[in-house]
């Protein structure tokens, strides 16, 4: 009986600890991380990051942030990858589109899953240029426009580019220079933007860093993703009578190009066809004289393609690099 006992004594303290095994063990903590507020937003960048709070206790084998247009980002978008572990980490954002709204999130992976940090929604600023001016940007196909005309006036080192409001001196320069319409930047200079002779484009400065000013090969991707020459100008014009001179023909400005009649500057030094003509340079020679260029005007739907001359004045829209 003595042993009997014993025996009982055992078993119950055997259960007791299967139970208290059970029921007092601690249950792993979940994977849990925060997303880093971010700052340091550009046109087409900003930084972010993660705190992982707890990694579960399984190893982070990866971490980042992922983001999207849309909400609810997962790693299927854009993401970065910040290394493993633990802890605080920080994360560049880039490749991003200008003046777009987008939600970020921080992830970190382990053996068991992913998790995801809470969303954050931020928006793209709008380029700056050296001056200061702002300008709004535009996704046609695959590539990335200014909305508006340039209007600066320094090159992007911190150069001045000459303001040439001599007929004489404009005609006989080969060093850069531009000149607002009429010589009236009040009037003229804000909605479109200054007229700039090729050598200004040549120094390859003009446009503000992460852009250029297009190739007639860029040209030709733009048009023809429009349609072609013979029907892109209607596309790519501001719609309406308020800055294009009636009739502005088939002008629907459904690309979002918004292409304004900025006029242009002879090589001979004399300002014509504001409200009625919008040329615009390339960056690419034909030879050491002439220059392809791109011209619409109010009564045709065209954007027609023309070798001018390297003192002629005219608009630069720039496209992102």
């Amino acid at each position: 009986m003595k042993y009997l006992s014993e025996i009982k004594k055992l078993g119950i303290l055997l259960i007791g600890s299967l139970i208290c095994l059970n029921s007092c063990r601690k249950e792993p903590e979940p994977l849990a991380l925060n997303t880093t507020a971010i700052t340091d937003i550009h046109y087409s960048s900003a930084i972010s990051g993660g705190n992982i709070t707890s990694d579960g206790g399984l190893e982070i084998t990866v971490r980042g942030v992922c983001w999207s247009q849309s909400q609810n980002p997962t790693t299927g978008d854009s993401k970065t990858e910040d290394g493993s572990g633990s802890g605080v980490y920080t994360s560049a954002v880039t490749g991003l589109t200008p003046n777009t709204t987008y939600y970020l999130r921080a992830y970190a992976i382990n053996s068991d899953g992913t998790a995801y940090g809470d969303e954050l929604q931020f928006s793209t600023g709008l380029l700056t240029d050296i001056d200061g001016n702002t300008y709004h940007t535009i996704t046609i196909g695959n590539q990335v426009w200014m909305q508006e005309n340039l209007k600066v006036t320094k090159l992007n080192n911190g150069n001045d580019i000459p303001n040439v409001t001599d007929e004489d001196t404009w005609s006989h320069t080969n060093e850069p220079g531009y000149g607002w319409y009429d010589n009236d930047a009040s009037t003229y200079g804000e909605l479109y933007g200054a007229l700039y002779n090729w050598y200004a484009v040549n120094t390859g400065s003009l446009c503000p860093d992460g852009w250029h000013v297009p190739t007639d090969a860029e040209w030709t991707i733009l048009t023809d993703f429009l349609g072609g020459e013979t029907i892109a100008g209607g596309k790519l014009k501001e719609a309406g009578t308020e800055h294009w001179g009636i009739p502005n023909t088939d002008a629907t400005n459904e690309s979002g190009f918004t292409a304004l009649p900025g006029g242009y500057r002879s090589n001979g030094g004399q300002y014509y066809g504001i409200e009625w003509q919008g040329r615009w340079w390339t960056s690419s020679m034909i030879d050491n004289i002439y220059v392809w260029t791109r011209h619409m005007q109010s009564n045709i739907a065209n954007v027609n393609r023309y070798e001018m001359n390297r003192n002629y004045g005219f608009s630069v829209r720039c496209i992102m690099d």
